[in-house]
């Protein structure tokens, strides 16, 4: 359960540091609502490769922008998306803990069926025990309609443990202290 929670948190902040937009700034589509499974791959590590569902709709990709957004208007001094012609890029430098962090992103696909995202990451003075650099791609393609036991917001972690995006109160409870 530990690694398990360890490679969600891994994830998230992966998905976290992806800049929010700003009210006048280019916008990420709202993926397809139904199930997305999102294999996380982080080439610089000797974990294995992490695969998620997760359960969305239109609503709950909305209320993941804006709740990640006033997070990181506090801790990033630069937070940008930029339309390419084959898709978006993404830039930011957040201030985490002790350090600051620089990201750069590169995100392709139809947000339909699937979409791609490749992350380099730098820490300055880091947590300890975290690497400095690091590099992950993310892909993810739409499986068809959330499962009928699901509802929007649930996440299926490796082993079948499930958690809803929407519970704030639990995920309190499983950040480290």
């Amino acid at each position: 359960m530990t690694r398990q929670l360890l490679s969600f948190w891994s994830g998230a902040c992966l998905l976290a540091l992806l800049p929010a937009p700003d009210a006048c700034a280019v916008e990420m589509p709202v993926r397809k609502a139904g199930l997305w499974e999102m294999k996380i791959a982080r080439t610089d590590s000797p974990q294995p490769e992490m695969t998620m569902q997760h359960c969305t709709d239109e609503t709950i990709d909305k209320e993941m922008s804006s709740t990640f957004s006033p997070v990181s208007k506090n801790i990033c001094s630069k937070n940008e998306i930029r339309k390419t012609a084959s898709g978006y890029v993404t830039d930011s430098v957040c201030v985490i803990g002790a350090g600051s962090m620089t990201s750069h992103s590169d995100i392709t696909g139809d947000f339909n069926s699937a979409y791609t995202v490749k992350s380099t990451s730098h820490s300055e003075h880091g947590p300890p025990g975290l690497p400095r650099d690091f590099t992950a791609t993310i892909e993810a393609k739409w499986l068809g309609a959330c499962k009928p036991d699901q509802k929007p917001g649930d996440i299926v972690m490796p082993g079948g443990f499930t958690l809803n995006i929407k519970d704030v109160e639990m995920l309190k409870r499983l950040m480290p202290r």
